[in-house]
C-alpha cells in the first residue's frame, strides 16, 4: 500500500507515451507480511471454529440456552424419518434438508449426526480439545498482528493516507458501483472507494468484532473484563456475533478472490507477493484500481 513508485514500459523502448504501464512498488513488505499472517490465521481459525461448533450446532439470542428456552434461532441436526436419517438446519424456525452436507454426512453407508462435514473441520474427525488449542493459538497471532498493524499505520499515516475514504471518494462511490458491475477495473496505485469501505469494514468493525467476541465467550476473561459479557447481551448473544462475523469473513474472501481473477490474478497476486504492480498508462491514472 506505501509505494515508491518506478516507470517501466509495458512493450519496450520506443513505445508510445500512452501504451507504456508502469510498474510501482505498491504493496510494503509489512503489509504483505500481515496480509499473510491474517489470511492463514483465518484459515485455520475457521475450519477449527466449525470443529468447536460441532459441539454445539445451535445458536441463541440471549443469556440462557437450552430446552426450557425458545430463543434459538439456528439449528444443525439429523433425525430419523421414514427414509431414514437426514440431515436439516433450522433457521428462525424454519427447517431445511441439508443431508449429505449439514446435521447428516460422511461417505457413502458411513454417514454420521455431525454439524459440519469432515471436510470442512480442523482436526477432520470430532476432537474438540485440538480444535480449540488450533483456534485460540491463530486467534492470538491475528489479534496481536492486528494490533501492531493498527499502531505501525497510525504513526506512518498508513491508514489516513491509503484507507480512509475521503470526499473524492465518495463522489466517485456511484461510478465505482457501476464499474464493478460492469466488471470494469482501473489499475492505480490507489484503493477505489468500495476497496477502502470493504477493507476499513473487515480491518476496523468485522476483525476486532470478532475478537471481542471471542473473548466474551471465554469464562476465563469473565473476571478479567466482567463487563464484557454483559455488553454484548450475553455469553449465547457473543456467540452468534462471532458466527454472523465469521460467514460475513467467508462472504468477503469469496468476493476479494471473484475481484481478484476479474482484475488480473498473475499482477494482483505479484502485488502482495513482491510489492510490484504493473498500472493503467498514465492516461488513466487519475481513476482507481481493483486489488
Amino acid at each position: 500500500m506505501e509505494s515508491i513508485a518506478r516507470s517501466q514500459s509495458a512493450t519496450g523502448p520506443g513505445v508510445p507515451a500512452s501504451t507504456e504501464r508502469p510498474l510501482i512498488y505498491r504493496q510494503s513488505r509489512w503489509t504483505r507480511l500481515t496480509h499473510w499472517l491474517w489470511a492463514i490465521s483465518l484459515f485455520f481459525m475457521l475450519l477449527s471454529g466449525l470443529q468447536i461448533f460441532n459441539a454445539r450446532p445451535q445458536l441463541y439470542i440471549g443469556k440462557q440456552s437450552g430446552f426450557g428456552y425458545h430463543n434459538t434461532i439456528l439449528e444443525i441436526g439429523a433425525e430419523n424419518t421414514s427414509a431414514g436419517p437426514r440431515g436439516f438446519t433450522e433457521i428462525f424456525g424454519h427447517r431445511f434438508d441439508t443431508t449429505g452436507v449439514l446435521g447428516w454426512s460422511g461417505p457413502a453407508g458411513n454417514e454420521t449426526a455431525r454439524g459440519f462435514p469432515s471436510w470442512a473441520t480442523i482436526p477432520s474427525y470430532y476432537d474438540l480439545g485440538t480444535a480449540r488449542v488450533i483456534h485460540f493459538f491463530f486467534a492470538w497471532i491475528l489479534t496481536t498482528t492486528l494490533l501492531v498493524w493498527l499502531v505501525a499505520s497510525l504513526i506512518n499515516g498508513h491508514i489516513r493516507r491509503d484507507l480512509a475514504p475521503r470526499l473524492d471518494d465518495l463522489k466517485r462511490l456511484p461510478q465505482d458501483i457501476v464499474d464493478h458491475a460492469k466488471l470494469k477495473f482501473h489499475h492505480t496505485r490507489e484503493y477505489n472507494t468500495l476497496q477502502k469501505m470493504a477493507y476499513g469494514g473487515v480491518l476496523f468493525v468485522l476483525l476486532p468484532l470478532m475478537i471481542i467476541t471471542g473473548l466474551a465467550m471465554s469464562p476465563s476473561m469473565n473476571s478479567v473484563l466482567p463487563f464484557l459479557n454483559e455488553l454484548l447481551g450475553g455469553r449465547q448473544t457473543a456467540r452468534t456475533i462471532h458466527f454472523t462475523v465469521m460467514l460475513l469473513l467467508v462472504g468477503f474472501f469469496i468476493i476479494h478472490i471473484l475481484m481478484i481473477l476479474a482484475a488480473g490474478p498473475i499482477n494482483e497476486l505479484r502485488s502482495i507477493i513482491t510489492g510490484w504492480y504493473r498500472t493503467d498508462p498514465p492516461a488513466h491514472n487519475d481513476k482507481t484500481s481493483e486489488a
